[in-house]
């Protein structure tokens, strides 16, 4: 078929894909192809609009056609590369790629494509051996510089054995020294390193000698810089950056310089003073960057006391003290790093317990600070600056300290005094002891707060509604004093209050977000799921601020979700936040390949870590927990759910996990001493985090093994794409059946109570079912053989199933129950563990203890998500035994009796729970519950701005929000124990 008649034929369906028509698209392919069968392009346009269709099944065998005809035609590799990274069949992708490539060496851009290949994947040995292919064949110096780096990479991927890394590093060095010196001349320096290894005729000497030539762009440098770094070769690495390209592109290419600030770290005290010196001169030059700064301050203390990369004397500190000083005389308000400068100069001093400055004098830490104030106190970010330093004052320094700001007039004449008393109030408020908290001087400190807040609002009425209101520090002190009022009586009326004065505040300041983050979690406390999940909404979170933020929202969500009763909207939120993962995947391989193409490989470890961290996340496969446990009541159990699930569960199983959540986003002005506002508004106290994840992980995956009839065997062969990366650990070396068996006492104390009232339940359900599970289940062959069939009627057009890819949507081959064949006995039924059995009564009684009182809403939410996940569990473990053949012929007779016992007892429990739950919300939106409400907010009620209308509103948004989700989890109770 000639080129042309071929364009005519495909250019239609490539028109189709890109507007999003895949169904013309895919009956314009079966046109095609009925005229030319042996199409490979138009095969994989097939199946590419099959796979965009979310038909997965139905493209295999197009795939495996396509990969059996081992294509080399550019057009079609860059098809299948769509179609096989949307299946996460990433091996076969590499495959495809090195077969093209292997039948055309003399392809140069053949070659690329199979680099870029292994790039995607994170396959840095064969992408090391192809650039070193490239080098060899075609003579450009970037592909040497691409096998130096995937070597520097692989060397630094946690995949890879620790004995191995050194090793990687040194092969990363003996190929750069292959580089070809440029056209520029280089130092001195360089030419007398190549001179002496002439003379000296030694393999090292030659090599230093080549690495210290110059490299002709910063890219180029910094592979270089770090491939020395990764052998300790620190010297070497100064001399290339002492030539006269080094110097030039360091000071022009922030990157260079940050590798250079860590060279001049690594290579001992000298150099540290050295750099002490040269950032002494650009400082005298008007530099201002704070690095400099700290160059002079590492220099004279380091900020270890135990650090041994300087000796402090008093001699080097006072040199120092009188050269931070004459800056800060020469600045005055013009800048603050020289008087910071002075206050870390004084803290390291304290803490080294050398050249400390007399109490009495004008260079000592009170003294400072107060300087420090008075210069720039009208600056928001005073507090921030100042509280390291003042955090430790102690004693008559504290005093003199406290007796300044006291002095301190407080108004609001203009936005500067505003500024400069906001920021008394919160350096004041930090410095407060024990015996400073009282309620009663709490409550004061509330009210005056308020006070001036409401004064200042004149100050903005002004502005744009998009701007912040210059009060809104004022009233988040308030809700942190109200909040610690809370927490130390446990009177909920201070969250009311606190709940009141915010709301009033984003009506004030709509975009201030930490008035929301505040409000997000006064809500979840109180049992106001849909009120804090709006102001999330409002917030707008996107991208990856999803992956840092989204804790906020989903953090024991699945205690506020009514899936149970068919409602979607915490399902959907759980989605929602995982879109940016999805997005990592495709994204940020083809940044990467980017770089490589421009030859920016500055870029490259940054992106790579960026991508591990987000691939990584523990919030990410938090959240894919929590959309478990959710969806699990809300949908029909199938063997499929089963397969699909574990599947999914044991790749995060498997994973080691990065903690990008943002804790520190709330500001806290609580006192020092005192814990964090972040750790006083948690919901029940604690933070979910790999401890909690990998007990729920055990609790899930031990459950769904056992009602599954998938084995490692049947995964490896019906898994459509690879298995994740699993990381040289000794954890990761042992059996998993090993590793669920695990008991760990430390990661069980991130639990709940009632959490761990789960876990042990789960636990023992688990050893008493697991051998009766283990005998029922079909062996390997009658599952594979179901799953032949399930590919023929894929082949023959018909729908079928299939385990999903890594982290993909899919579902799992349906497999008909069965047992062993031949003459094993089945285990003697034994009685259910007494654990078990009366643990759902357990649980009633639990919930009685909380449901008298209407202020418990969360706890009560906890208790009954609980009872109602255990049900679910106990659904999953007796699923096999509904068929009424497997219990014949396995003689469970007597386990099904034990089991329907069990949720008899469950389904009763739910039920009069749903039936208490949903009274409980009705009460709840009553005339008397609220006047109860507005009556707890009765102190602000003289603030004008707080009045009686706006209380009663507030209130009301609370008890709707509680009504809705005690109604709807009880009817998912209900629902759940219906289908027990």
């Amino acid at each position: 078929m000639n080129q042309v008649l071929l364009e005519r034929q495909i250019r239609p369906i490539y028109d189709a894909l890109d507007t999003g028509s895949n169904k013309s698209a895919l009956q314009t392919c079966n046109k095609v192809l009925k005229k030319y069968p042996t199409l490979d392009i138009v095969k994989a346009l097939k199946a590419l609009a099959i796979v965009r269709m979310s038909k997965v099944e139905e493209s295999l065998p197009l795939c495996d056609e396509v990969l059996a005809s081992k294509p080399t035609d550019l057009e079609t590799l860059g098809i299948m590369m769509h179609v096989l990274r949307a299946l996460g069949r990433h091996a076969d992708l590499v495959t495809m790629y090195d077969e093209a490539y292997r039948k055309q060496p003399a392809n140069e851009e053949l070659g690329i494509q199979d680099f870029f290949a292994n790039v995607r994947t994170g396959n840095w040995k064969n992408a090391q051996q192809i650039s070193l292919r490239l080098h060899k064949n075609f003579k450009h110096d970037r592909y040497l510089y691409w096998s130096v780096l995937c070597t520097h990479l692989q060397a630094k991927d946690l995949a890879t054995a620790p004995p191995m890394r050194s090793i990687l590093h040194k092969l990363a060095h003996r190929i750069l020294n292959t580089s070809k010196p440029t056209s520029e001349t280089p130092d001195p320096a360089a030419k007398d390193a190549e001179g002496s290894s002439e003379q000296s005729g030694s393999a090292e000497a030659q090599e230093t000698a080549t690495v210290n030539q110059v490299h002709s762009s910063p890219d180029k440098l910094h592979v270089a810089l770090s491939v020395l770094r990764s052998v300790e070769l620190f010297d070497e690495a100064a001399a290339l950056l002492e030539t006269t390209s080094g110097k030039a592109m360091a000071r022009t290419n922030l990157t260079l310089d940050e590798v250079r600030r860590a060279i001049v770290t690594e290579r001992g005290t000298e150099a540290i003073r050295e750099e002490s010196k040269r950032a002494m001169e650009k400082i005298q030059e008007g530099d201002r960057n704070w690095l400099e700064f700290l160059a002079v301050l590492e220099a004279t203390l380091p900020a270890t006391v135990d650090s041994e990369k300087a000796t402090p004397d008093a001699e080097s500190i006072e040199r120092a003290r009188e050269f931070f000083q004459g800056l800060a005389e020469k600045d005055g308000r013009k800048d603050r790093a020289p008087l910071l400068g002075l206050l870390e100069l004084e803290k390291r001093a304290r803490s080294h317990k050398v050249g400390v400055s007399e109490v009495d004098s004008k260079e000592n830490l009170p003294s400072l600070a107060i300087l420090y104030f008075e210069r720039f106190g009208d600056k928001a970010c005073c507090f921030e600056d100042l509280r390291p330093y003042i955090s430790t004052l102690e004693g008559d320094e504290m005093v003199r300290w406290i007796s300044h700001l006291d002095g301190q007039d407080h108004n609001s004449n203009s936005f500067s005094t505003l500024q400069r008393s906001i920021n008394v109030h919160k350096l004041r408020r930090h410095t407060l002891t024990p015996e400073d908290l009282t309620p009663e001087k709490e409550e004061e400190r509330v009210f005056a707060y308020l006070r001036e807040y409401t004064a200042s609002l004149a100050l903005g009425k002004d502005l744009p509604e998009t701007e912040l209101q210059p009060a809104d520090d004022l009233v988040i002190l308030a809700a942190q004093a109200m909040i610690g009022l809370w927490k130390s009586s446990g009177d909920l009326r201070w969250l009311y209050m606190a709940a009141v004065v915010l709301e009033y505040a984003t009506k004030r300041s709509k975009y201030s977000y930490y008035i929301r983050l505040h409000l997000i979690r006064i809500y979840r406390i109180l049992g106001c799921p849909s009120l804090s999940l709006n102001y999330y909404q409002e917030m707008n979170v996107k991208q990856v601020q999803t992956d840092t933020l989204s804790h906020f929202i989903l953090a024991h969500a699945s205690n506020f979700s009514c899936g149970g009763a068919g409602d979607l909207t915490w399902i959907t939120a759980c989605v929602d936040s995982s879109y940016i993962y999805g997005a990592n995947s495709t994204d940020t391989s083809e940044y990467i390949i980017a770089a490589f193409r421009q030859e920016t490989y500055s870029q490259i470890p940054d992106i790579i870590a960026f991508e591990e961290q987000l691939e990584n996340s523990l919030e990410r496969d938090l959240v894919e927990v929590e959309h478990v446990r959710m969806r699990l009541p809300h949908e029909v159990i199938t063997q499929d759910l089963i397969d699909t699930e574990l599947v999914k569960l044991k790749f995060v199983f498997d994973r080691y996990h990065h903690d990008n959540r943002d804790f520190d986003i709330l500001p806290n002005y609580q006192p020092r001493g005192s814990s964090t506002i972040n750790e006083q508004t948690l919901l029940f106290g604690t933070s979910p985090g790999t401890g909690w994840l990998f007990s729920f992980l055990r609790i899930y995956i031990r459950v769904l093994q056992m009602a599954s009839d998938l084995c490692d065997t049947i995964e490896e062969k019906l898994l459509i794409g690879d298995r994740p990366k699993i990381i040289e650990t000794p954890e990761n070396k042992l059996p998993l059946q090993e590793r669920l068996s695990t008991r760990k006492e430390e990661e069980l104390k991130e639990l709940t109570a009632d959490e761990m009232l789960l876990y042990n339940f789960s636990m023992a359900l688990c050893e008493w079912l697991a051998p009766y599970h283990d005998h029922a289940r079909p062996p390997p062959a009658v599952v594979l053989a179901e799953a032949s069939k399930q590919t023929e009627l894929l082949k023959s057009g018909k729908a079928g199933k299939v385990l999903p890819q890594n982290g993909g949507n899919g579902s799992a081959t349906v497999a008909s129950n069965g047992h062993k064949k031949g003459s094993e006995e089945p285990p003697a039924v034994k009685e259910p563990p007494e654990l078990v059995v009366k643990f759902f009564d357990d649980m009633a009684k639990r919930f009685q203890s909380v449901s008298d009182g209407h202020d418990r809403c969360s706890d009560i939410l906890h208790i009954v998500a609980v009872t109602q996940e255990a049900a679910t569990l106990v659904a999953l473990s007796a699923h096999r035994f509904k068929s009424s053949a497997v219990v014949r012929s396995n003689k469970f007779g007597l386990l099904t009796q034990g089991l329907k016992t069990i949720r008899t007892n469950a389904s009763a429990v739910l039920k009069d729970m749903s039936e208490k739950i949903a009274k409980i919300g009705v009460d709840e939106n009553t005339m008397e519950r609220r006047k109860v409400m507005v009556d707890a907010c009765s102190p602000i009620s003289n603030i004008p701005e707080f009045d009686h209308d706006f209380i009663v509103t507030t209130m009301r948004g609370i008890t709707d929000s509680r009504k809705k989700v005690l109604e709807g989890f009880g009817k998912g109770l209900a629902k759940v124990g219906n289908h027990l």
